[in-house]
């Protein structure tokens, strides 16, 4: 058993599509009408058979609920790696992003914390 799809909610999937792609670097895997909204997931550039990130409308009230109060406390909705964490921390703050945390060595590893724009809070770490 393996993990293929792993969900993050978000308040806008056109708005979410673009930060992923566009900001993030995320590849477009899957964008398929499902009724009033669509299945989107995406894909590591490096890694384009791997585990896809669907992102998930949070139209259901209790989705709404846990994704606001996940953020409000600081909670990470998930957590990507990276190579360098200081340069992806350098690019994506060039890029108008808003870190709520720096990176910071915590043991072995390093992590930083940003707002994704639709309601989370993203984790970056570097092993």
């Amino acid at each position: 058993m393996k993990i293929i799809v792993a969900s993050i909610f978000v308040q806008d999937q056109d708005k979410a599509l673009e930060f992923y792609t566009e900001t993030l670097g995320f590849v477009k895997k899957h964008d398929v009408p499902v009724g009033e909204f669509r299945w989107i997931t995406l894909v590591s550039p490096d890694e384009q058979d791997g585990t896809e990130l669907l992102l998930e409308p949070n139209d259901h009230p209790a989705a709404k609920e846990y994704q606001k109060k996940i953020f409000a406390d600081g909670i990470p909705a998930t957590m990507f790696g990276v190579a360098d964490i200081n340069k992806e921390y350098k690019r994506l703050l060039e890029t108008g992003v808003n870190f709520t945390m720096e990176p910071t060595k915590m043991g072995e590893l390093t992590i930083a914390v940003f707002d994704d724009t639709c309601g989370n809070l993203i984790q970056i770490v570097q092993k």
